[in-house]
């Protein structure tokens, strides 16, 4: 097979094909005399398999995804397709989590209190972001977090924690922190929740978009795992 018969299923350029393999994600490809790439059907199977990992997974983690497969080690590829869903199921355990929290808001009944108060170090790590990303969303409005009277260190109440699970699922959802720090103060508000639940239900149409594309590329990467054997 030549780049054009690989481009060509796709809609891609000759010239995508050998990028995607000069990034390693295609198997490399072997040479005729003259130079010229020959690809053969495992190569075809790679490129499915690419492309359809990165709307499940995003362009970064797909090649990450194919690096490891192309190497041969495939508990890597299959725990970095692990990771994805795992991320999915909190993303929609998050939407649960908002929607109760405006359920409880409009309802008038106060946020349920935190057992501890946490340190901008434990909430960054149960987003898996940083602190300097927290500190950012601070600096943005989207967080108002109290301070420790002693320490002056910042503590992250159960309303606090609420707003940040929030802004983080809209930051996934590409939403810029300017947005997000007016959704955000609406719940905090218990005011105005129109943006809010719109924001929502487009987040819920993408994590669907998300799971169905991560049952094509299960599929498509089966397919290519097994060209292999």
């Amino acid at each position: 097979m030549r780049p054009a018969d690989l481009a060509r299923e796709h809609g891609l350029s000759t010239q995508a094909v050998r990028n995607y393999e000069q990034d390693g994600f295609l198997p490399p490809a072997e040479r005729t005399p003259s130079g010229y790439r020959i690809y053969t059907e495992t190569h075809a199977a790679a490129l499915r398999a690419f492309l359809a990992l990165v709307p499940a997974y995003g362009h970064a983690t797909a090649g990450g995804i194919m690096h490891a497969a192309n190497a041969g080690d495939v508990d890597r590829a299959l725990t970095l397709v692990d990771r994805g869903h795992e991320q999915l199921l909190r993303d929609r355990e998050t939407l649960n989590t908002v929607r109760a929290a405006i359920g409880s808001l409009t309802t008038g009944r106060p946020p349920e209190p935190a057992a501890t108060a946490w340190s901008i170090g434990e909430l960054a790590h149960r987003l898996g972001v940083t602190a300097a990303t927290v500190r950012a969303w601070e600096r943005a409005g989207v967080l108002m977090p109290s301070r420790n009277r002693a320490t002056g260190h910042r503590v992250f109440q159960a309303a606090d924690i609420r707003d940040a699970e929030l802004a983080h699922l809209l930051r996934r959802g590409g939403y810029p922190l300017a947005h997000i720090a007016t959704v955000v103060e609406q719940v905090r508000t218990a005011g105005g929740t129109d943006s809010l639940v719109g924001a929502l239900a487009t987040w819920q149409e993408r994590l669907t978009g998300r799971g169905l594309a991560m049952l094509d590329a299960a599929a498509r990467l089966g397919a290519y795992l097994a060209s292999r054997s």
